[in-house]
Order: C-alpha cells, then sequence, then structure tokens
C-alpha cells in the first residue's frame, strides 16, 4: 500500500475504450449467483497460505522492490505457481507481461518512470531501462452471455526493497504488505480451478511497481488481457495478514470505499464477512491499485484487515507476524466475493461515487 496518495506519473487516455461512469457493460447477469461449496473453499488451507507467502517474503526476494533482481525472482515464483494450477497465461503465451520503466533520481533516491509500450525502449538509454513483469492468468467464463466481460481480482507483490538497517535488518520483506494479498490472489485462483467455471472470465492479476506509483497497474490497463470496456469490476487484496479489532478480529476484513458502488451493498447480501472500512480519514481508497481502475470507471475497491501496525515499511513487516489462520479465513471469504462478482450483477457506482478522473 502506498504511504500517501501518490498520483499517477501518466495520464491515460482511455475515454473512448473504457466504461461509462456507471460501471462495466450492461450485459445480462447469470440466471443464479453460483454460492462456493465447501470443496471448493476448502482447498483454501493453511499449509498452502503459509507455503506460498514463506517463500514470497523470502530474504532471497531481498525485499521485491521493483527493478530488482528479487522482483524478478518474485515474478517466476508467481508465475510457476498460476501454470501449476493450470491457469491459462494473460499475457499472450506467456504469465509474465513485461513492464517496460526507466530510472530516473529523485529527493529520496532512485525512482521509476513507466514506459507505454516496448517500442519505446529503443529512445532510452541501455544503463537507465528497467525491464519488469506483471504475473497474469485467467480463468474463462462459461456463461454465454457474460464470458467476454471480465472481474479482475489482483494485489500488487512488489515492496520497498533493501533499505536502512532496523536492529541489525535491512530486508523489507513486506508479508503483510502485500505479499499476503499477493498469495490470497493464488489462492482465489485455486479455489476457482476447483469449482464450476465462472460465469465472467476472471483475470488473476500480481502487479508490480504499486509502491512506485501504480505503474505495473498503469500499464495494464493500457496492454489488458481483457479489454477495458469489458472488464465489470476490479477487486484488490491488501494486506490481509493480521486481524484488525475494528474489522472484527480474527478472519474479518473490509472494504475501501463500501458506500461508493453496490459492491458493497452485493457482498452483504450474501453474508460475506466484510465491514466498510473503519478509518474513512486515511483515505485507504485512493492510496492502492483499485484507484487506477475506479478513475477510467470501473468500480474497484481493496478488501484488507490493516490493523495500522507499526510494522508497515519496517523490516519487521515479516513473517513471523502473519496470523495464517486468520489470513486463511480472510481469503475464503474473498474467495466468496470473486463468485459473487463473477456470477452474478456486474456492480454499479452509486451517485457521486466513482472518482474524479
Amino acid at each position: 500500500m502506498n504511504s500517501r496518495n501518490i498520483m499517477p506519473l501518466l495520464v491515460i487516455t482511455a475515454a473512448s475504450c473504457t466504461p461509462g461512469s456507471s460501471g462495466g457493460s450492461s450485459g445480462t447477469a447469470a440466471s443464479a449467483v453460483i454460492t462456493p461449496t465447501s470443496r471448493t473453499t476448502n482447498v483454501i488451507v493453511r499449509e498452502n497460505v503459509e507455503r506460498l507467502l514463506t517463500a514470497l517474503a523470502h530474504d532471497s526476494m531481498e525485499g521485491r522492490r521493483a527493478g530488482t533482481a528479487g522482483s524478478a525472482r518474485a515474478a517466476r515464483m508467481l508465475a510457476h505457481e498460476m501454470r501449476r494450477m493450470g491457469l491459462e497465461p494473460g499475457a499472450g503465451n506467456d504469465f509474465l507481461q513485461t513492464v517496460p520503466m526507466v530510472r530516473t533520481s529523485r529527493a529520496d533516491g532512485m525512482g521509476l518512470r513507466l514506459l507505454m509500450n516496448e517500442a519505446a525502449l529503443d529512445s532510452v538509454p541501455q544503463e537507465q531501462l528497467v525491464l519488469d513483469a506483471n504475473v497474469i492468468g485467467l480463468i474463462r467464463g462459461s456463461d454465454p452471455d457474460l464470458r467476454d466481460e471480465a472481474v479482475i481480482v489482483g494485489a500488487h507483490y512488489d515492496h520497498v526493497g533493501i533499505g536502512e538497517p532496523v536492529n541489525g535488518d535491512s530486508i523489507y520483506n513486506g508479508a503483510d504488505d502485500d505479499a499476503s494479498g499477493t498469495i490470497a490472489v493464488l489462492e482465489i485462483a485455486r479455489a476457482m480451478k476447483a469449482g464450476p467455471s465462472p460465469a465472467r472470465t476472471v483475470v488473476f492479476a500480481a502487479f508490480t511497481a504499486e509502491e512506485s506509483g501504480l505503474l505495473g497497474t498503469h500499464y495494464y490497463i493500457a496492454h489488458p488481457a481483457v479489454p477495458m470496456e469489458r472488464t465489470v469490476a476490479d477487486l484488490q487484496i491488501e494486506m490481509i495478514g493480521r486481524p484488525d479489532p475494528a474489522a472484527g478480529g480474527a478472519g474479518k476484513g473490509w472494504l475501501t470505499g463500501y458506500e461508493r458502488s453496490t459492491m458493497g451493498d452485493m457482498l452483504r447480501e450474501h453474508e460475506i464477512p466484510l465491514i466498510p472500512d473503519p478509518r474513512p480519514e486515511q483515505n485507504f481508497f485512493m492510496r492502492s491499485d483499485n484507484v487506477a481502475f475506479a478513475r477510467i470507471g470501473i468500480p474497484a475497491h481493496t478488501l484488507s484487515s490493516y490493523n495500522m501496525h507499526g510494522d508497515y515499511h519496517r523490516p519487521s513487516d515479516d513473517v513471523s507476524a502473519i496470523d495464517f489462520d486468520h489470513m486463511t479465513a480472510v481469503i475464503r471469504a474473498a474467495a466468496q466475493a470473486v463468485r459473487v462478482l463473477a456470477d452474478g450483477e456486474a456492480p454499479r457506482w452509486h451517485p457521486g461515487g466513482r472518482p474524479g478522473h
């Protein structure tokens, strides 16, 4: 999660190919929402969650800062897991969508600037060029009327890398921020593969460079696996590794911008254990990848259980502090939420709910 509301570094002009202010298409909803069975949600187990998060937040990933060798290792790991579970590659014939960037100098160190296509690579000095990747997998929809529409389930896998040592530890592992959300994306895909095919296509995305200004997400929007005008919803998952007493404790989460669209209403109707963001003054709706989708008209929210712990963007955000029973329960709830979005009515913005362009 961004430490502050970082405005996008690029203006994406997409008015001719994005949803209107109502969000999503007007396609007919599936005849009934398929409620996840115990068989499908039970494939989300603590052992897998702990195994995958321990690997992704390991010291060998060097804090997963975008544009580093650690980030590249993390991307390969995530692509391997998507391939193992039988997802369809979402970047042509590959799971890795190259995200070209340029190193820039900033007062607080080296920054990154996004290149909007690979054709721009020739204009960049080789020593400034950075190639990172989004990791994208798909499950194709099965309903004849809805299969060309898409729901995105996403998280950012990057973190802030190696930094100032604290108590002798210089690796900022980002176990909660946002290895936890990234593993949730994988486990939701696993559950969906174990159950009935979704009505809509579901895009499972691990985005890079969120901490650098949502760069991976902006690149995906410009180069989507399913066109943006046919993308009806985006659910980001961020920082679900620890219980939040303000959300009801273990196994419970909250949704940013709950009141902005009908997504929150839909999840409440299906008794998904998510409440409105209990800390609206923190403006979390505007501080994660969801806002890039929301700005172009797609109802987009972030699921979290961040409890304002003091390990945020510190080396102490490591695996030892994760509550895996809680995290597993939240992922199961998130899987139910994705099934609602994939099979039910497309969410719509409430009046005034869509953020400004």
